[in-house]
């Protein structure tokens, strides 16, 4: 689980809810029936009108994964696995690296490691994976588009649901029963426009692009990984390479693990 998702989320409604309660607010007059009718079923409909209908049946999925991370790629992990390979490549050649592919748990490196083996020609093989890194780029973007799109279109609705409810008071200026109802209705509208749309769609739309760069950058790394082994490059230059996709803190701990590695041995 994603831990800076679920105590942000945690934070912001403990931040709003709380200073409401202490500001002298009942928390049980944010709870409007209508007022969440209007911006939550509106928002979804007029998202569903601007989808396709398999967008809005993944955007559950695409959710969970900010909550859960989705697929982990760790760099570094794959600097290593890569430099293993090019030493065993250059000491008995591409077909020994056959026997290692089912060991590969990632399906994109995995894929990339078997058309290395099988002979595909350099510039192929880097049109192949990268055409894979644009497709995933586009599903991706299709996921946060839509949360981005919410997050634009549930003020607007919350003003919509701020007007039927004066209108509501209007109606019934001499109805004093009335007149509380609806002014709650308009601004609990408001309120459920401006929290879902600063608190949920807009930060999760922009923690999974977050989360689509960093697999990106992971499966440059691969790709990277492969055009040098099938150059023939040392596993030195390979590691020197690669690890310059790696940020200064994984390439810290990095040394400090090979220094440890080094004194054992000595």
């Amino acid at each position: 689980m994603d831990l800076a998702t679920l105590i942000g989320l945690v934070l912001a409604i403990v931040g709003i809810v709380g200073g409401n309660i202490v500001e002298g607010g009942n928390p049980m007059a944010l709870i409007n029936l209508p007022g969440f009718m209007i911006v939550i079923l509106g928002t979804v409909g007029a998202v569903m009108i601007s989808q396709p209908l398999s967008t809005m049946i993944g955007l559950p999925k695409s959710i969970m994964k900010a909550f859960f991370g989705g697929a982990a790629h760790n760099s570094a992990e794959t600097v290593d696995l890569f430099v293993t390979m090019a030493d065993k490549a250059r000491r008995e050649g591409l077909l020994a690296l056959e026997a290692d592919v089912d060991k590969i748990h990632d399906p994109f490196t995995r894929k990339g490691v078997q058309l290395m083996i099988d002979g595909t020609d350099p510039e192929l093989l880097r049109e192949i994976m990268e055409i894979e890194v644009e497709s995933m780029k586009h599903r991706h973007e299709g996921n946060f588009a839509v949360l981005e799109f919410m997050g634009g279109i549930a003020p607007t609705i919350g003003v919509l649901g701020a007007v039927m409810g004066l209108m509501t008071v209007m109606q019934h200026l001499d109805e004093p029963d009335h007149i509380g109802p609806g002014i709650a209705t308009a601004f609990v509208a408001t309120f459920y426009a401006v929290f879902t749309a600063n608190v949920l769609f807009l930060p999760l739309a922009n923690k999974l692009k977050n989360n689509s760069k960093h697999e990106i950058h992971a499966f440059n790394v691969v790709i990277e990984g492969l055009m040098s082994i099938q150059a023939g490059d040392n596993p030195r230059i390979v590691r020197e390479k690669l690890e310059g996709f790696l940020q200064p803190k994984e390439r810290a701990k990095k040394d400090e693990h090979g220094d440890a590695v080094r004194r054992e041995a000595a």
